[in-house]
């Protein structure tokens, strides 16, 4: 009996409900677009279902009129059209349904069925993975932590996707730029040049920014960081693996009051220099910026600790050769480092698209460029690995004349070298250094006005 029970046991669902939003569809055009938003294709377990909502869905993404007649077309030419029975199912969906005022309490239900089915289905999985022993409890833990998230973020399902089923989000995404006042699509960095250059910083990116020590990659960091915490009402996080947090906030002290940072690390303020350490601390408080100086995460870590946060704008670490492989067991001793090196750069870009949001990472150059009459930095100063240049959508690289050349024209200017950019071209941004703010800004706003 019980073996029978089992035999029968279907996933969660409600074939009610299904053809209750079907119907109120196909008698109601109105109420497409909040079903669209709502409901996908794979939501509806009944094969028929599922195919007649796909050919309105496909419908919609195309603006065209929907309707039992127009839907059957659709179908025939999709080939999910039965002769003996796609006809009748189509009309009886139009007659159980009177009307369509209840629809979304009807896609409620199929949402909640379609979720308790992916709960059953990554219950299963993760059981599977533990009785195959595949991997480490770590792995286990990470893999499931992965697929519960995928889940809670309407990812489940990892099939192929047809076009028509991401034209909507496109579609939605140009409607939302041409709407929008912002200059550039992406989060602003601050510096107007190279938001011109790089669209700003967009969703699912990974932004590499390498140099040499000492030419301020931790600096330009920060300041993007400070300008995005402030202006684009998101929460902003900076995983430090070489700063103290303390050593942080001071530098991000020193940016917003523009107050020498060799005062703030002596403490030696004037009255006038507390009153703007007090004004920008108040400043700086009422921003989501959030720091982690945990020097031993992995990319694992950074995304689980991410994931908790709501609006999410901007991840930034500082920096990729500090960092340690996710199966953190493994050392330089077991494993080449340009291996590891590679598995933690391609761990950011995923990390990039699961969030789906900029992940700013700061890289070290070898000493390749010290040996050239032309110091500049190129791709292949990249250090340890090829992999980061690949699996970076922009990769930045900052070069200061003066460093090596004190008698250098360009005294206190900084060049942003866009060496890839998978949004445009390349190319150099010319930016304004101010080394006792330890900062960056606009070239333009401090150029000395005509005679």
């Amino acid at each position: 009996m019980a073996d029978e029970e089992l035999l029968h046991r279907q996933m969660p669902n409600s074939v009610e409900a299904e053809q209750s939003v079907l119907g109120s569809l196909l008698i109601d055009q109105r109420c497409i677009p909040e079903v669209i938003e709502q409901l996908t294709p794979d939501d509806f377990y009944n094969r028929q279902n599922r195919e007649v909502y796909e050919a309105i869905y496909a419908m919609f993404t195309l603006s065209q009129s929907i309707d039992a007649i127009t839907v059957l077309e659709r179908m025939r030419q999709d080939g999910t059209f039965d002769a003996a029975t796609t006809r009748g199912y189509i009309l009886q969906l139009v007659e159980v349904t009177p009307t369509s005022a209840n629809v979304l309490e009807y896609v409620k239900i199929v949402k909640d069925k379609a979720l308790l089915r992916a709960i059953a289905r990554t219950s299963a999985d993760i059981s599977a993975m533990v009785q195959n022993n595949d991997g480490t409890a770590q792995d286990i833990l990470d893999a499931a932590e992965q697929r519960i998230y995928d889940i809670r973020q309407g990812r489940s399902s990892r099939g192929l996707i047809p076009v028509s089923s991401v034209m909507h989000d496109v579609f939605t995404r140009l409607e939302e730029l041409a709407a929008s006042s912002r200059e550039v699509p992406g989060l602003s960095t601050g510096l107007s040049a190279l938001d011109r250059n790089i669209a700003g910083l967009n969703p699912s990116d990974l932004i590499l920014l390498a140099a040499r020590p000492g030419m301020g990659k931790t600096s330009l960091a920060l300041n993007i960081l400070l300008h995005a915490g402030k202006h684009s009402g998101k929460s902003v996080v900076f995983f430090s693996l070489e700063m103290s947090r303390e050593q942080l906030v001071m530098r991000l002290l020193s940016n917003e009051c523009f107050i020498d940072n060799k005062k703030l690390v002596t403490g030696k303020l004037d009255r006038e220099d507390w009153k703007s350490v007090i004004m920008a601390a108040s400043a700086l408080s009422q921003t989501k910026i959030l720091i982690d100086d945990n020097p031993s995460l992995t990319v694992a870590d950074m995304l689980a600790k991410c994931r908790r946060e709501k609006n999410l704008g901007l991840v930034c670490v500082d920096y990729l050769q500090l960092m340690t492989s996710s199966g953190s067991k493994r050392t330089a001793s077991n494993e080449n480092r340009q291996q590891i090196v590679s598995d933690i750069s391609r761990s950011l870009k995923i990390m990039a698209k699961e969030l789906n949001v900029p992940v700013l990472c700061l890289s070290q150059l070898s000493r390749a460029n010290e040996s050239r009459t032309n110091k500049r930095p190129m791709l292949s100063d990249l250090r340890e690995s090829g992999a980061i240049e690949q699996d970076a959508d922009i990769v930045l690289f900052i070069y200061r004349d003066d460093y090596y050349n004190p008698d250098s024209e360009a005294h206190n200017q900084a060049e942003l070298i866009v060496a890839k950019n998978r949004h445009g071209e390349t190319g150099t941004v010319f930016v304004q250094w101010l080394p006792e703010y330890t900062t960056f800004s606009n070239l333009e706003t401090h150029r000395e006005p005509p005679n």
